[in-house]
């Protein structure tokens, strides 16, 4: 840990109370926080671990008119329904909040009232659509219409989700409001905005000095600030009547932006988690704050909040911010509306006493760099060929010897042999390893060299057959299991922070209290003599019978939301010789920015490994600059140049087209895949 950071403050997304937490909110920043605290607490660091549900915004009033109660039930049940599932899966908040809460509306209230007072914000009178059956100004969702670029009846005013293109409510054909079905008309409003264009250079100064953090993070940072005409001035009030009250005069009828009161529910939580003290933790220039997000909350995070407090001028800024990519699900993107997700609530329902087997299946398939994607046939695999064939079954066969030979006594070690020294000194420099790992934010790393430790136990067994030298050489077998027993301690101990629930059993069983982190760089945790208690199965198989459910419940959901599509014909054939003319390889965008004037084309820079190129893409309509960087894809790379908007383009990516028209990247499987490998 840097020495400069006496504490931290370790913030997750404030999840939206309008639905229950699916496995891909846990990849993307709940399961990674919580492996980071708990890391921390171990080695004994001041860390603070906050989140809270986000109960304000559109989408919580849509969901209470679709279901006809007030926006207040709607909260009170997701935020329970949250809050329950996250502790029965061991997220260990230090408190989870709600932004509908006394303490929080006030100081949100208070935050706009310094920044009105200080001036920062501009007063802009704007045309919006009002409905005039419904009598109130319609925010972005509460009207739909035609898109203009792929002409679907149903888009929103702030996105198609058939094309997925952004949207302004201006640019909708034949608006409708939701509210009532008739045509809105425009009015004018006054509304309250934060000048992102004149603090521009004050980001920007920010945002360069964290060119450290993860490629994404930084990546769509620069986009932002880079493209079109840099920042613009965004709205910090709303015309709505469910949300925080604009505390000034003159804003009757208006609520604060959702994203402007949500990042502050942050500090409203620490302040209720630590009235007297909560001031440490967010303007010291000694505490580290982290937020964990995912990748479609960078722009909040690390622009628009951070200019908040810039603002404002009495609070620390995020040092870090390690968004992660989305996690898929059986090869489809998670859809709440399509009912395609795993939820939370219901695994656990499912699966119980199962909560550490999806923690390691999602932080083995963490989404750090890349979107990735969750099986359950992937599920049933790390819980049978790893979990239980690996892990579980050394530390089986190592307690249950100790048990056969000595009673349960952990037996005192004679003489090591090279072999044990060698293994010894591989079992000291784990926990470095790991923790190195983990505070790189490299979580994936960080389990695999944990499970690493298991495999080397595992082997370590199988080459001395204890329980064939027991016959013929008793002294050596002590040596043989005190080794065993001691890697089974520093895998309790190490396997804490990703495996709570079974880090806690395997304590029980060695018969110890849980033991912190510094302890593990010790290669002798069980005294001799200490006794152990009888060993129990740490995990079950997972059976074909256990997953068909799920497959099959998915299945009934693309069934439910299947749209007919015809393929398309394959061309005519072509010769080899025409096809190894091509020299296709993977490359990663850089950065990625919207060419001026035009709807669909991305001006990339892309990463061959070879050298750094530009490519002109048509892929606007299907993806945002903001969302793409990081993203692994292959390149055409010896395409013939060309000017495309006044842009030379050198290359091409290779996109694949689904019967709807929509594109999608063709990209390698493996995240290791090295930048300028020939794909053949």
């Amino acid at each position: 840990m840097n020495p400069d950071f006496k504490r931290t403050l370790v913030t997750a997304a404030l999840p939206y109370a309008n639905g229950p937490v699916h496995i891909g909110h846990l990849a993307g920043c709940y399961l990674p926080s919580d492996i980071y605290v708990r890391y921390l607490r171990s080695i004994g660091h001041d860390v603070k671990f906050i989140c809270g549900s986000d109960e304000h915004g559109v989408p919580i009033t849509i969901k209470a008119k679709n279901e006809g109660v007030s926006p207040q039930a709607v909260v009170d049940k997701y935020h329970k329904i949250m809050g329950d599932a996250f502790k029965e899966f061991g997220i260990s908040f230090d408190i989870y909040s709600r932004t509908s809460s006394k303490i929080h509306h006030q100081t949100a209230s208070d935050i706009f009232r310094v920044l009105y007072d200080k001036k920062v914000f501009t007063e802009q009178v704007t045309e919006q659509y009002y409905d005039e059956t419904a009598q109130q100004f319609l925010a972005d969702r509460y009207i739909i219409g035609t898109c203009p670029n792929c002409k679907n009846p149903n888009a929103y005013g702030d996105q198609c989700e058939k094309c997925g293109s952004t949207l302004n409510p201006l640019d909708l054909i034949d608006p409708k409001s939701t509210l009532s079905g008739n045509k809105p008309v425009l009015r004018k409003t006054k509304n309250w905005f934060l000048p992102l264009d004149k603090l521009q250079p004050k980001i920007k100064e920010y945002i360069d000095k964290h060119s450290d953090w993860r490629p994404t993070v930084y990546g769509q940072c620069k986009s932002w600030l880079n493209s079109g005409d840099g920042l613009q001035p965004r709205a910090m009030t709303r015309d709505l009547d469910w949300g925080i009250p604009v505390p000034v005069e003159g804003a009757e009828g208006k609520v604060l932006y959702v994203w402007f009161d949500a990042p502050i529910g942050y500090i409203s939580a620490t302040k209720e988690l630590l009235p007297d003290t909560w001031e440490n933790y967010w303007k010291k220039k000694d505490t580290r704050l982290i937020h964990f997000i995912g990748k479609d909350n960078i722009v909040f995070h690390c622009i628009i909040f951070p200019a908040v407090l810039m603002e404002h001028g009495e609070f620390i800024l995020p040092d870090n911010v390690p968004a992660n990519e989305f996690l898929n699900l059986e090869g489809d993107k998670i859809s709440t509306s399509r009912n395609w997700a795993v939820w939370l609530h219901e695994y656990l329902l499912d699966f119980k006493g199962k909560q550490d087997v999806l923690r390691y299946t999602l932080c083995a398939n963490a989404p750090e760099t890349k979107d990735n994607d969750f099986t359950w046939k992937d599920f049933q695999t790390k819980n049978n060929s790893e979990l239980v064939a690996i892990f579980g079954n050394f530390v089986n066969r190592t307690l249950v010897l100790t048990h056969k030979y000595y009673n349960g006594v952990v037996p005192d070690p004679t003489r090591y042999t090279k072999e044990d020294l060698l293994l010894l000194e591989e079992l000291a420099a784990a926990p470095d390893k790991i923790a190195k790992a983990i505070e790189q934010f490299k979580f994936r790393e960080a389990l695999s060299e944990w499970m690493n430790l298991a495999r080397i136990g595992n082997k370590y067994l199988a080459e001395t057959e204890p329980w064939k030298l027991i016959k013929t050489n008793e002294e050596r077998v002590k040596t043989i299991m005190n080794i065993a027993l001691q890697i089974t301690c520093n895998l309790a101990i190490l396997a804490e922070p990703f495996l709570p629930f079974t880090s806690a059993k395997l304590f029980a069983m060695l018969n110890l209290p849980v033991l912190k982190w510094p302890s593990a760089k010790q290669t002798s945790n069980l005294a001799s003599a200490h006794v152990i208690n009888k060993d129990e199965l740490l995990f079950s198989k997972v059976e074909d019978a256990d997953i068909l459910p799920q497959l099959e419940r998915l299945a009934n959901s693309k069934l439910h939301n299947s749209i007919p599509a015809m393929a398309a014909e394959i061309k005519p054939e072509t010769s080899f010789d025409d096809f190894s003319k091509m020299d296709i390889r993977t490359a990663t965008i850089l950065e990625a920015e919207a060419v001026p004037k035009t709807d669909k084309l991305l001006k990339l820079l892309l990463d061959t490994g070879l050298d750094k190129r530009i490519v002109v893409s048509g892929i606007a309509a299907y993806y945002k600059p903001e969302e793409i960087i990081g993203q692994k894809v292959c390149l055409l790379a010896n395409l013939a140049p060309r000017k495309i908007k006044g842009i030379e383009s050198q290359g091409m990516i290779l996109m694949a087209e689904n019967a709807k028209g929509e594109l999608s990247f063709v990209s390698p499987t493996k995240n290791e895949t090295d930048n300028g490998s020939v794909v053949k």
